[in-house]
């Protein structure tokens, strides 16, 4: 067992790695507007797509300073559990399966109470 562990290191060892020799990517400061009044800044690659908003601190969109606001896309409105129940029964079932759950329920309360 003690031939196994690894000698001359301790837990936490800082990296024996050193950024002599590396360089560093081109880099750019893009600054965004909140309409809370916050500046962001954020550091980007050159090469990379600078996007027109970001998420600001306060969960705002924050838009870029040198660029317009994007278009709004059309979404679709949320499908609820309702909207898709309704595409799969008519009101007239639905009253109908309900009646016939209630009278279920009903039976059985009836039945605890006399047993």
């Amino acid at each position: 067992m003690s031939e196994r562990n690894l000698r001359g290191s301790r837990l936490g060892a800082a990296s024996l790695e050193s950024e002599s020799g590396v360089e560093l990517a081109e880099r750019q400061r893009v600054t965004y507007q909140c309409p809370n009044g916050h500046t962001v800044v954020v550091p980007m690659s050159v090469e990379a797509e600078v996007p027109p908003l970001w998420e600001c601190r306060c969960g705002a969109e924050a838009l870029r300073t040198d660029t317009e606001a994007p278009e709004k896309k059309a979404g679709k409105p949320a499908r609820t559990h309702w909207d898709m129940l309704l595409e799969r029964r008519t009101i007239a079932e639905l009253e109908v399966l309900l009646d016939e759950r209630l009278e279920l329920l009903r039976n059985r309360a009836l039945i605890k109470r006399s047993a």
